[in-house]
């Protein structure tokens, strides 16, 4: 009728006999405490938001490297690589952004002019 298994409920029915009413109440969840607080992801937030620069590094560019860093400077707590990933994933709701790579010489007049005249004439072919 419950849609349990007969072995839950006889479960049930032995920490009833054994501790009351009180032995069925739902205990909060026992495991790891949270390494951050809400406040330390707050000012983990701020400190990104701030860029990479701000931080001395040398380009903008975020990596979980120096997430931990600056997280460790501006909390205390050193996170590993997979805590940084979850942290920025999960909890500020950052996804990975790859640059774009191109090469600086890139003309892209030439490339638009080679497409034009030149690629037509290859694919005539002799």
């Amino acid at each position: 009728m419950l849609g349990v298994t007969p072995e839950s409920v006889r479960r049930w029915q032995r920490q009833m006999e054994q501790g009351g009413v009180a032995a069925l109440r739902r205990r909060p969840p026992t495991g790891r405490p949270r390494k951050l607080t809400d406040k330390q992801v707050e000012q983990i937030r701020v400190a990104l938001e701030e860029g990479a620069l701000a931080h001395g590094f040398a380009s903008d560019l975020w990596t979980l490297e120096r997430v931990g860093l600056v997280a460790e400077q501006r909390t205390g707590v050193c996170l590993s690589r997979a805590s940084v990933w979850r942290l920025l994933t999960q909890k500020l709701g950052w996804s990975l952004q790859r640059p774009q790579r191109k090469a600086v010489e890139r003309d892209e007049s030439e490339i638009a002019r080679w497409v034009a005249h030149e690629w037509p004439r290859i694919k005539r072919g002799p």
